[in-house]
């Protein structure tokens, strides 16, 4: 989704040419049965009544320009406002997400992105991933569609709250497109801008036409895989099934894989931007007085799969329940493997009592993200952690809470030494400033050695 594709607009202008026969959208309206090898790990289908917004337990919207202290416009160029109204988001209850671009009566346009809670999608060790969407792109073509920018697309975890990192942290655009082209574009964003191992701004990309009825008309399905199950490491993407690109471990300097590889994962989005640097490139300034508003993006499905390797990231199914109206429930376990988001640590299989997963060995500098923990109207004045410590003599280091920001104030915290081992577990009360409301909660781990000291099963609040 970063910025623009320079060398592609030679293939677009060929595409430019291609007129495709027009045919009824259908949706599927669940997600289709896993394929034979395969572990559904996550998945959307966007149930719901008309005028719904997307589930909150498994998508933040993002709103206005910019996250807050990051690039301007996206950092892309793009002009619209993202809001959370329905005019622009919205479930129409057929199955189907809808993002739907506007303009007002002064110029101005609207439109929604939305990305996924989880920010931790990657292969088990050893395994591949698969990111998949049924989409169908805008549809609106020739100069009605200048300045439409779709995307399907996801972002490494160490992007939340930096904002600043990329391309470093590794960027997959599964499926992007501009202006009405029918085409798909597949992208691979890393290393550092401008220039680098991936051609930034550009990135490493590639695109085709979609099969049979156009990307416009039609439903189709984006596909990205990530496979660690072979040498070199690869990524692939698809379009029904047809491969359209790929890039291997050995084409990429061994530090900058490294770089976008070992971290927590990557969180998925899906927008509708109007402007930019991309549709710019293709067709000059955009939109124009020509574009049409009113087109929308509409999603079918959203499923993240996995395959072979050791450990399978949990499912929905199978993690801390959210309650209702999303976020986690400050009063019960919220579990590790299931932050929002991560730094440092491996999720792995847990010995504790009642199973399931923990993070281990995390070290210094390392987090855990929860959005939306909802506190409520009663004070929490405890914060409790289970715990588990292997480190060697001498290593220990603090577990700290913080409301709403990884660098904020330490509401609650307590130190950690080896406890008898990587799974000997225990629960460690401490006393904490009050908290009330809804906040993201981020619990830190400051150390003054680099060693790993602490493994930590779930964490909770109380009163």
């Amino acid at each position: 989704m970063e910025l623009t594709r320079r060398r592609l607009v030679a293939a677009v202008a060929a595409l430019l040419a291609a007129i495709p026969i027009t045919l009824v959208a259908t949706a599927n309206a669940s997600i289709p049965t896993t394929p034979p090898g395969w572990t559904l790990a996550w998945g959307d289908d966007f149930t719901g009544s008309n005028g719904s917004p997307p589930s909150s337990a498994n998508w933040i919207v993002d709103l206005g320009h910019a996250y807050p202290g990051g690039p301007g416009n996206w950092g892309t160029g793009e002009i619209q406002n993202y809001t959370s109204s329905p005019n622009n988001l919205k479930l129409d209850g057929a199955g189907n997400l809808r993002i739907t671009a506007l303009r007002d009566g002064a110029g101005a346009w609207t439109s929604a992105r939305i990305e996924t809670q989880r920010a931790n999608f990657r292969p088990p060790a050893g395994g591949k991933m698969a990111m998949e969407a049924r989409i169908q792109m805008p549809n609106v073509t020739g100069q009605a569609a200048l300045g439409y920018w779709p995307a399907f697309w996801a972002l490494g975890a160490p992007y939340r709250g930096n904002y600043w990192n990329w391309p470093g942290i590794g960027e997959f655009d599964i499926m992007e497109n501009v202006n009405g082209v029918n085409a798909v574009w597949g992208v691979l964003h890393c290393g550092v801008n401008p220039g680098g191992p991936c051609n930034e701004t550009t990135g490493i990309g590639a695109n085709r036409a979609c099969p049979g009825s156009s990307c416009q008309s039609a439903f189709h399905t984006y596909r990205f895989e990530w496979d660690q199950s072979t040498s070199p490491q690869a990524f692939r993407w698809y379009v029904d099934g047809q491969q359209f690109h790929s890039v291997t471990q050995n084409q990429l300097p061994a530090d900058t894989w490294a770089t976008m590889t070992n971290h927590a994962g990557y969180f998925m989005l899906l927008n509708l931007a109007i402007g930019g640097a991309f549709p710019d490139a293709l067709a000059g300034p955009t939109p124009t007085a020509a574009t049409v508003p009113g087109a929308s993006l509409v999603v079918d499905y959203v499923a993240v799969y996995t395959a072979g390797g050791g450990t399978t990231p949990p499912t929905t199914t199978t993690t801390t329940t959210p309650p209702s109206g999303g976020g986690f429930d400050a009063y019960s376990p919220m579990q590790a493997e299931s932050a929002t988001a991560r730094t440092g640590g491996t999720v792995e299989t847990t010995s504790d009592t009642g199973g399931g997963q923990d993070v281990g060995q995390l070290a210094n500098g390392g987090s855990l993200r929860f959005s939306g923990v909802r506190f409520g109207s009663t004070t929490a004045t405890q914060f409790t952690a289970r715990v588990a410590s292997g480190a060697g003599g001498g290593i220990s280091g603090l577990v700290e809470a913080r409301i709403d920001s990884p660098t904020g104030a330490v509401v609650g915290s307590f130190a950690v030494g080896n406890t008898g081992g990587w799974q000997s577990w225990r629960t460690v009360p401490a006393n904490m400033s009050g908290v009330t409301g809804t906040h993201d909660v981020y619990v830190t781990f400051t150390s003054g050695q680099p060693s790993p000291y602490v493994s930590v099963n779930w964490v909770r609040f109380g009163t």
